[in-house]
């Protein structure tokens, strides 16, 4: 057997993370990239334009993830997302939660990462608190609540939950072709329609669509093909380097947010590593500030007032419970969720909408009240 240098890979890994993400940063923040925006376009002006770039990002996420399926590079079953245990109500229940909470907060975990890089101090609050509801919905009291309830109500399949493992195991057809065959064609399926209207064209919209979409999939690459040992020296297991999940990730924005939060917490103790959850959520902070700098777009921003305060708290706090409970956000369940044809994917993406699509009518009815 070769010998690898553990150390030396996680490095090489970490930092092609962390530039992936700065990259990711600099475009969410030049292109106004926003799941909660692009909803609050629909609802307020029938303005499509910001749906079809996170819908473009999808496709080409997709595609990205199922070639390199097709290809043999990756597989989904090593992911978090496509595991043969289908949790239904987790996805429902806190994906509701997410989109909701996303609402009140003003944007969701990635957005609320690019506004702290914009000089947004209630982003930063929103960080932390967000951060610490994830982290108890992880290991805390709320985890408890969370494994006990929703998570246990879930369909167990023998194969992955994935749509090409499914079919596999009901078919008999290879699952690399399956993923060639419907994970592009279906990713294909989203970019024609992103694309079929001038404003999902824009400069704009190709920029954030085609370039977050492709930093997901170069994710997806980084841990499961260049992070990938077969047989760990010290373990004699195979592993992904550098992940908390000792599985392959790509970019996702609530336990991530925990997982900073604990490594700056306990930073002294050497059992606290670096992984790519964190320096991802660090890289797209300094990406956004870079550009906003850059750009002349950098401005501090605080509270309202009591009410601002309080909405963005709670948000937080929903954003935090409902991520984790879902297992992901708009990014981790809408980009990198979905690339890998996961069940549970497909429900907390539908559960996120739905609850932002509430939150929002909640928004209007207590405007229309005050008035």
């Amino acid at each position: 057997m070769q010998d690898i240098d553990i150390a030396a890979l996680g490095r090489t890994v970490l930092w092609a993370a962390f530039a992936l993400s700065v990259v990711f940063g600099a475009i969410a923040q030049r292109t106004h990239f926003c799941t909660m925006g692009a909803v609050s376009d629909i609802m307020t002006m029938g303005d499509w334009s910001r749906m079809r770039m996170w819908v473009t990002a999808m496709g080409v996420a997709m595609v990205g993830f199922n070639a390199m399926v097709a290809l043999g590079w990756l597989e989904a079953g090593n992911t978090v997302y496509a595991g043969p245990r289908f949790i239904w109500l987790s996805a429902l229940v806190g994906g509701a939660m997410f989109g909701f909470g996303m609402v009140l907060a003003s944007g969701c975990g990635s957005k609320t990462l690019v506004r702290i890089g914009g000089g947004n101090l209630k982003s930063l609050v929103v960080f932390v608190v967000l951060g610490i509801a994830a982290f108890a919905t992880l290991r805390g009291l709320t985890a408890v609540l969370r494994v006990n309830t929703v998570d246990a109500v879930a369909i167990e399949f023998s194969a992955g939950q994935d749509l090409p493992s499914l079919l596999a195991a009901a078919t008999g057809m290879a699952r690399a072709t399956l993923a060639a065959t419907i994970g592009i064609g279906l990713g294909a399926a989203l970019l024609a329609w992103a694309l079929m209207r001038r404003e999902g064209r824009s400069a704009d919209n190709l920029l954030g669509g085609v370039g977050l979409g492709a930093i997901v999939a170069a994710l997806w690459w980084v841990s499961g093909r260049l992070g990938y040992v077969a047989e760990d020296p010290n373990t004699l297991q195979e592993t992904f380097v550098a992940t908390n999940s000792q599985r392959m990730e790509s970019l996702t924005f609530v336990a991530p947010m925990a997982y900073t939060i604990d490594w700056l917490i306990f930073f002294s103790d050497r059992s606290k590593a670096l992984t790519i959850a964190i320096v991802t959520t660090v890289g797209v902070v300094v990406g956004s500030a870079l550009y906003a700098l850059a750009s002349r777009n950098f401005r501090w921003e605080g509270f309202r007032d009591a009410q601002d305060t309080a909405d963005h708290l709670v948000g937080a706090a929903l954003m935090g419970v409902g991520g984790v409970t879902a297992m992901g956000c708009t990014i981790g369940q809408g980009l990198s969720g979905l690339s890998t044809l996961s069940l549970t994917s497909f429900v907390a993406v539908a559960a996120i909408i739905a609850g932002a699509v509430a939150g929002l009518k909640f928004q209007f009815w207590r405007v229309e009240r005050a008035a």
